[in-house]
């Protein structure tokens, strides 16, 4: 997304008056850092929380032990947890969790490699999940996570709120 796109996009989450929160595990708070980059997030962007550790997203975002030991702390399950929970702390209008597999040494399998991203949205109501792979280096497939969960939120605000 570029620069002009992205902040059509923030504009327009402002002109509807929706704030956005983000649970971050695998980014490290790259989405945030990209977000903020837009004329007028300091209006949209209520937070965002870098979650990195199991222990972490079990104190702040109140993420289940049992789910972390069950699933992995990269999985579906986890990430539908921690946007409940950023929901529940934040209170955005729109929540996004996100984690996954950038590189190496956590707990990827052939069914899920690494490169897997799960992303869960927050909104209206309303929860929608996502998983995806991502090729390339663990930069690389970072910035293609962030990339996704941008052009996500822009179909977000255009499907759901553009009335």
């Amino acid at each position: 997304m570029n620069q002009t796109e992205l902040t059509e996009l923030v504009l327009g989450l402002k002109d509807k008056g929706l704030t956005v929160a983000f649970a971050e595990s695998c980014t490290a708070g790259l989405l945030a850092a990209e977000f903020v980059k837009a004329k007028g997030a300091s209006d949209v962007l209520k937070g965002s929380l870098v979650v990195y550790q199991p222990e972490v997203k079990q104190k702040l975002l109140g993420v289940k032990k049992d789910t972390l030991d069950l699933y992995t702390a990269e999985s579906q399950q986890v990430t539908n947890e921690m946007v409940m929970g950023l929901q529940k702390q934040l209170g955005a209008d729109i929540s996004i969790a996100t984690t996954g597999l950038a590189g190496p040494g956590a707990s990827e399998t052939e069914e899920k490699p690494v490169g897997t991203m799960f992303v869960s949205f927050l909104y209206d109501g309303k929860a929608e999940e996502f998983r995806e792979e991502f090729k390339g280096n663990s930069d690389s497939v970072r910035k293609q996570l962030v990339e996704y969960i941008l052009q996500k939120l822009n179909g977000v605000l255009k499907q759901h709120y553009d009335r």
